[in-house]
């Protein structure tokens, strides 16, 4: 039946039973509650630094920039892993566990690689960074220390106190 033809066939004063008077028309569209205003920027991500994506601020073999992270990184890189991926998965891991788990993979498969190169997939991700040199598994396969270096210093450099992860460590 044509909704113009209940529309006539209704009594003038026709009510529901809650004692509303029954709506007469059809809707033209549903309300949208779905509204955007677009008119304004979204602000800026707290961790990130506008006009930073794009390019990564150190260079994968640029180690030597902060000797005292390489050093810590060559000899216990479970630290620098756990605190990158504690900012990578903004907290919701924290450093020590990220680290023991590092070093577990390390133990039993010698290979962490497997593990941390979906940290730095993630990271190129978050931040719009470009896959360079190679792709991110075959980066920490060949240079594992160089790509935790390198990530770490993108991190520091976009603004996070590595030392104390992701507890409201942006600073300008």
């Amino acid at each position: 039946m044509d909704p113009y033809e209940v529309q006539k066939s209704l009594p003038p004063n026709a009510q529901s039973a809650y004692g509303q008077p029954l709506p007469t028309g059809i809707p033209v569209s549903a309300p949208n509650y779905n509204y955007v205003d677009n008119s304004q920027p979204p602000p800026p991500l707290p961790h990130a630094h506008v006009g930073a994506t794009g390019e990564w601020s150190t260079g994968l073999c640029d180690c030597f920039s902060d000797a005292s992270n390489c050093c810590i990184t060559c000899w216990c890189p479970c630290i620098t892993f756990g605190q990158i991926a504690e900012i990578v998965d903004r907290g919701s891991t924290s450093c020590g566990a990220s680290g023991a788990l590092y070093t577990l993979i390390a133990f039993v498969t010698g290979c962490t690689c497997i593990y941390s190169c979906f940290y730095r997939t993630r990271m190129r991700k978050q931040y719009m960074l470009p896959e360079n040199p190679c792709a991110d598994c075959l980066v920490h396969f060949c240079c594992e220390t160089c790509a935790l270096c390198q990530e770490y210093r993108e991190l520091k450099n976009r603004g996070f106190d590595m030392s104390i992860g992701n507890k409201l460590s942006f600073s300008l």
